[in-house]
């Protein structure tokens, strides 16, 4: 048995293991319909010394695709999590782990709706919301994390050096498995909401979980966001304020002229300036704590 095997099995035991079947099962190719025209800004980061493509993530009911890129014949390799887009694993998101490898990482993007459909096939924001995104519990999501996780230390990543990163609904998971995960030392969330109206499914929110970080995390939001306002990032700052340990660390930028999503290249909403400015304030926050090396 190896040694993904035997964390999986202790992870998940079988009495508590019901398998089921998985609607998307493979990673499409090009963007979701809600997102079109895709803009020429568009950025490809070449695979040229990377080792880059679709894996399967065996999870605690079967096994999700996700896309990974690391650098090709190395090993120990500092890991990212990077956790999805409300659109899912689209090629801005299997670009940016082409950008982190290129950085020395091992970057994993696991399909984290693979149960409940796929996104690519919704053409409206608000029908992908209520038809698959409501659908989707938090606990099966930081639960297809961790599983991730120990799919990247077997697959030569760090036993050590982790962190998670995340886009809009993702940012939203970031946080949330900031304050999961002992394992996590850093991370980073790009416009990820906040707060907002719970659901058995999403049981908290950033705001309720800020004394309960277990790493470090770096906010990046849009001064001119429509969604996540001021007076929600003004709350957040607030609760780690009152907080100790890692929660104390954590620091939220806000980029006074983007919008939401302005990382987002493949849209209207990209901010080129800001977007450089941002990554390269992640970079330099994973590898503060200890997560990733300059060169």
């Amino acid at each position: 048995m190896s040694l993904l095997e035997q964390e999986m099995q202790s992870q998940f035991p079988k009495s508590e293991v019901t398998r089921r079947t998985f609607i998307l099962t493979t990673l499409g190719t090009g963007f979701a319909a809600a997102v079109q025209p895709v803009s020429a800004e568009t950025i490809h980061t070449d695979s040229i010394g990377l080792t880059a493509g679709e894996v399967k993530i065996p999870v605690a009911d079967g096994a999700i695709p996700a896309y990974r890129a690391q650098p090709t014949g190395k090993t120990d390799l500092p890991t990212i999590l990077v956790v999805q887009e409300i659109f899912g694993v689209h090629e801005h998101i299997k670009d940016l782990c082409r950008r982190l490898a290129k950085e020395g990482y091992l970057a994993v993007a696991p399909a984290l709706y693979a149960r409940e459909g796929d996104p690519a096939k919704y053409d409206s924001i608000p029908e992908l919301i209520s038809n698959l995104v409501s659908k989707v519990p938090d606990e099966q999501v930081l639960s297809d994390l961790d599983a991730t996780a120990a799919w990247a230390k077997s697959h030569h990543g760090s036993g050590t050096e982790l962190a998670v990163t995340g886009f809009c609904w993702g940012g939203r998971i970031t946080w949330l498995y900031a304050a999961h995960n002992p394992h996590v030392k850093a991370a980073a969330a790009w416009y990820g909401p906040l707060v907002g109206k719970t659901s058995p499914l999403t049981p908290r929110f950033p705001v309720d979980i800020a004394g309960e970080l277990k790493a470090p995390v770096l906010g990046q939001y849009g001064g001119k966001d429509q969604g996540i306002l001021p007076e929600h990032i003004e709350r957040m700052r607030a609760a780690l304020a009152k907080a100790s340990g890692p929660a104390a660390e954590s620091v939220i930028v806000v980029y006074p002229d983007s919008p939401h999503g302005f990382n987002a290249d493949y849209r209207s909403s990209y901010v080129e300036q800001d977007a450089k400015v941002a990554w390269t304030r992640m970079l330099s926050w994973f590898r503060r704590y200890g997560v990733g090396r300059e060169g």
